[in-house]
């Protein structure tokens, strides 16, 4: 039974046939490079939110760059709660300043 098709919209940049070969080879990874693998592609997401808020904001330090980049992902009251910085309430200063 074949899970994957070339009409399912998740793969549907991908041949088939490449598909398989590419699920085989995850298969054959051991849960540690599984979880190797993962952690990278997350690293890697992190850096391009970080990229991306670097072109917006070019004179930030690295800590707004941070806060503005985990504001992404993290509701307002998450980001209130945890890091005590409102991405709201600091948009409306910078743009009156």
């Amino acid at each position: 039974m074949e899970r994957y098709s070339r009409t399912d919209p998740f793969y549907s940049d991908t041949h088939p046939q490449a598909m398989k070969v590419w699920i085989e080879i995850l298969r054959k990874k051991t849960p540690g490079e599984k979880m190797m693998l993962s952690l990278q592609s997350s690293d890697m997401m992190l850096s391009f939110s970080e990229a991306g808020v670097r072109g917006q904001y070019p004179n930030a330090s690295e800590r707004e760059v941070f806060l503005r980049a985990a504001s992404r992902y993290l509701s307002r009251d998450q980001m209130v709660r945890v890091y005590g910085w409102d991405p709201c309430q600091y948009e409306r200063k910078s743009r009156s300043a």
